[in-house]
């Protein structure tokens, strides 16, 4: 059971610190942090996600909560919340066959886009979900990636009217 945890935290040196090491000392895995300032600099939110059992997931909620520096505890399932997440991949162009229209159509088929080029590489850019970024690995992975840059999930809650 996977389970992302948006977490309000007051942004101050050391935070950081003491959240992961919540989760190194009860064992529990990170399968994907991210962190940013909100609207307010004083105050930062970790989209932290993980995975395990039911009462796994239930004790990394009750432990969060119960840490000093944490401000706010959500915590979404992955149906009741829209996740994204950005990669920056860096392919090779073969000098032997043109692959740079199979690059361009991959792009286009995934709604990925090239944000850098030259003579034997080019870079692309996408934000999506983590299923369809994995995807675009899988079907670069066949042209020579170079380089890989993958943020953490990124999550809110739907939008309730």
């Amino acid at each position: 059971m996977k389970r992302i945890y948006s977490v309000f935290v007051e942004n101050r040196p050391g935070v950081l610190c003491k959240v992961t090491g919540l989760f190194s000392r009860r064992d529990f895995n990170i399968d994907s942090l991210a962190v940013g300032e909100t609207e307010d600099p004083s105050i930062s939110c970790m989209t932290i996600v993980s995975s395990g059992d039911i009462r796994t997931v239930e004790q990394i909620e009750k432990q969060l909560n119960k840490k000093l520096d944490i401000i706010k505890v959500k915590t979404f399932d992955e149906l009741s919340c829209v996740s994204r997440e950005l990669i920056l991949v860096k392919v090779r162009i073969k000098k032997d066959r043109d692959n740079r229209r199979e690059i361009m159509e991959i792009c286009e088929l995934l709604s990925a886009e090239i944000v850098d080029m030259s003579k034997n590489q080019m870079m692309i850019q996408m934000c999506d979900t983590t299923e369809r970024i994995s995807l675009l690995i899988k079907m670069l992975q066949s042209i020579s990636i170079v380089e890989v840059a993958r943020t953490g999930t990124l999550a809110l809650s739907k939008c309730t009217d």
